[in-house]
């Protein structure tokens, strides 16, 4: 059984789409890292920090799911970081409506003694710091440290994000991200200055559209499932990273073949997070469900042609 260290916000989430609104639910990276990894036969630990008004509940169900929260801090008397948002018709584009800090201002990271010797490291979007003081507590050199980040980073923290990025061996980014990062709008190209900052691997996202892997010259197309409802985007990112890094840790096997299963891994699993508000879909998503669905990614993308 692998070990899958997962660092990244739990949170509060309050989302609106054309299809309905929720008031607080859970959220944050982590979480759904967390859910996703939990559907494989995975360790798994989340690092990261949340108030005293966190429900017990939701710490219940990261127990459930054996998910280890000795690394989840509990501020006493403090507020849990708190996002919301509304998407638009077009739902790859959100309005930011409100981000509270609140305990993840003061943030410091404790990586657990059993988890020091992680062997996949997923370093969901967070301040690179964060991520650099996660990597800096490990004892042994992960297999792989996976790095999720975003546009808020680059025009923030830029030289933070680029000594982390220096040290880890997968990025996953969406294609704005990955152009603003690289100033190509070529994806192709994009992928090979990332791969020049350090990384080996490059994960861009592209939303419904599927996602690309690229090791040097290699590259490998997933397409995303079309669905016939797409009620909530929020998490899906994070989804198909839990995926990822949970499939990887559980076949221990880190080269590109297997690295394409673990991309279909990943957009399968965001293509349930999709179907309900915050984390209610991968609460109650079950293993035949997952299975059924990896069948249907198959059919999607297998063809037979004379060459």
């Amino acid at each position: 059984m692998g070990k899958l260290l997962i660092v990244g916000t739990v949170a509060f989430d309050a989302i609106e789409t054309p299809f309905g609104q929720t008031d607080k639910v859970l959220g944050g990276a982590a979480t759904y890292i967390g859910l996703a990894a939990s559907n494989y036969n995975v360790e798994s630990a989340i690092v990261s920090v949340v108030g005293e008004d966190f429900p017990q509940e939701y710490l219940d169900l990261f127990t459930q799911r054996n998910i280890d929260t000795s690394a989840l801090e509990i501020v006493p008397g403090g507020k849990t970081f708190f996002w919301k948002g509304k998407y638009h018709n077009d739902l790859n584009v959100r309005d930011t409506l409100a981000t509270e800090l609140n305990v993840l201002a003061d943030f410091k990271p404790v990586v657990p003694e059993n988890f020091k010797d992680a062997d996949i490291v997923m370093l969901g979007n967070l301040h690179p710091q964060i991520q650099l003081d996660v990597i800096a507590q490990m004892t042994e050199k992960p297999k792989l440290i996976v790095l999720d980040t975003m546009n808020f980073w680059m025009e923030h923290t830029w030289d933070l994000l680029k000594e982390v990025i220096a040290k880890i061996d997968v990025l996953t980014i969406n294609d704005e991200e990955a152009r603003q990062l690289t100033g190509e709008y070529s994806l192709v190209k994009a992928a090979a200055k990332i791969q020049e900052m350090g990384p080996e691997y490059v994960v861009i996202k592209k939303g419904e559209h599927g996602a690309l892997l690229f090791k040097e010259k290699n590259v490998f197309f997933a397409p995303a499932l079309p669905l016939e409802e797409v009620f909530d985007p929020t998490g899906a990112g994070d989804t198909f990273a839990g995926g990822f890094s949970g499939y990887l840790a559980q076949s221990g096997n880190i080269g590109f073949e297997n690295l394409k299963n673990a991309i279909i891994h990943g957009s399968n699993l965001a293509s349930f997070c999709v179907e309900r508000f915050s984390t209610e879909r991968m609460e109650g998503v079950e293993r035949d469900e997952i299975a059924q669905r990896l069948h249907q990614f198959k059919e999607l993308t297998q063809f037979d042609i004379e060459l």
